[in-house]
């Protein structure tokens, strides 16, 4: 047990010192700061410049005059000839389109829209929409409907979801948050897996290929090594992960003091000037406040750790008996695939299936096997899971972790001393039948 202890805390001195570390672990929380500010930098940017120019030639005779200006698109009437218009398109002072009305509008109810390149879906969209009323407006003139009293119909359905607690009592469900939160926790526990146990298989082939691991096992077992080295780079993902939650959080926090107010000001008034009723029933009618104190974050948290380490010293294991099977990255591929294929089926499945129906068959299965549960059990725990389903899905990810960390075990002390020999699957099934 001792010698184990003083590999991991070799394995984790060793890569905290690394510069490697250092720069992930305070990179990364200011990437996502940047990525945050360049966020609404862009969107902003986007509304500002998105303004097109829309000559109309209307062939018509009514439309144009219709046709309003707004924020997005500008329209003017077409002075010049239709082959003159055309070819003001490839101007490069200014976006603009042509916008050409037949006289049949009504009947066709047909446009066309010219571009000098591929236009803008948006302008094409407010364009349509624009059109569509003025049809809509004539064909209730010809049927003697009074437009006003139509318009002064109020249709719109505000849908308050709701979620019955065991107590009975009813709370917001926010269920767009919920479905956020699970998409990003499927990418974060993805990634993470994936890339520290891949970082256990490196470590091992490095060891190998150097030679360095035949002095190591002269004084420790093949076990307590690959045990080591697992739990030293697993405690390094935890290190990261709670400096980069502290980090991010407070970065996230003086970034919104500083630009959130202004930036969105500025494009919530311009999202306003498109459609300003609209936003304003999404202003009332969501709290993001209320909204996240629906979200148990000190449970998600907990199990967020509990599942990344349980799917980690699972993932880990397996990377581990690979690396000791191979002499490089190269050789790894045939066996990391049908590793990671259990995880990366979920991963996809998470975006559809899991976060639409997170009660449901599937989801419920899924966050039971283990190879699969860190993510599956991740996703559905924003939406609430019942305590004895985490609970028995971290018992049977312990127990596999138990198991495969074994089967493992048999194979790495036999691989880690074979060189020159490439392995395949009915290799490893003798290695793990051998005898100590």
């Amino acid at each position: 047990m001792n010698k184990t202890l003083l590999i991991i805390q070799r394995e984790y001195t060793s890569r905290v010192k690394k510069k490697s570390f250092l720069l992930t672990t305070f990179l990364v929380p200011l990437f996502f700061i940047g990525m945050y500010v360049l966020m609404f930098y862009l969107t902003k940017k986007s509304f500002e410049e998105s303004n097109t120019t829309v000559y109309v030639i209307d062939q018509e005779g009514s439309i144009a005059k219709e046709l309003k200006d707004n924020k997005n698109i500008t329209y003017k009437i077409a002075t010049e000839s239709l082959e003159a218009s055309i070819k003001g398109l490839k101007k490069d002072d200014e976006n603009r389109s042509l916008l050409i009305i037949p006289k049949d509008f009504y009947q066709s109810q047909s446009i066309e829209l010219l571009s000098a390149g591929k236009s803008n879906i948006g302008t094409q969209s407010e364009i349509k929409n624009k059109l569509s009323e003025i049809v809509r407006n004539h064909q209730y003139a010809k049927l003697g409907i009074n437009i006003s009293t139509i318009e002064s119909i109020n249709d719109k359905i505000t849908v308050s979801a709701k979620e019955i607690t065991d107590t009975g009592d009813a709370k917001e469900s926010h269920t767009e948050i919920a479905m956020g939160i699970s998409m990003a926790l499927s990418v974060l526990i993805y990634l993470s897996l994936f890339l520290y146990g891949a970082q256990v298989m490196r470590g091992v082939i490095e060891e190998k290929t150097s030679r360095i691991v035949e002095v190591i096992i002269s004084s420790v077992k093949p076990f307590q090594l690959m045990m080591g080295k697992i739990f030293g780079i697993g405690l390094v993902g935890i290190t990261q992960f709670a400096l980069w939650i502290t980090l991010t959080a407070a970065l996230t926090g003086v970034a919104t003091a500083v630009i959130f107010d202004d930036t969105a000001a500025n494009i919530s008034g311009i999202a306003n000037d498109v459609n300003q009723e609209v936003m304003a029933q999404a202003k009332s009618g969501f709290d993001i406040s209320s909204a996240l104190a629906s979200i148990d974050f000190p449970l998600l948290i907990s199990c967020f750790f509990i599942f990344f380490l349980g799917g980690y010293f699972l993932y880990s294991a397996l990377f581990a008996a690979v690396g000791s099977a191979v002499d490089s990255e190269t050789e790894a591929t045939q066996f990391t695939m049908p590793i990671t294929m259990p995880l990366l089926l979920t991963y996809i499945l998470s975006f559809g299936v899991l976060v639409n129906d997170p009660h449901g068959t599937v989801a419920t299965w899924l966050s039971f096997i283990p190879f699969t549960s860190p993510i599956a059990m991740l996703v559905r725990i924003p939406f609430g899971v019942p305590i004895w389903q985490i609970a028995v899905s971290v018992a049977i990810l312990i127990v596999s972790f138990v198991a495969t960390t074994m089967f493992a075990a048999r194979i790495y002390r036999v691989g880690i001393l074979m060189y020159g020999k490439k392995a395949s699957f009915k290799e490893l099934l003798k290695w793990f039948r051998y005898k100590n």
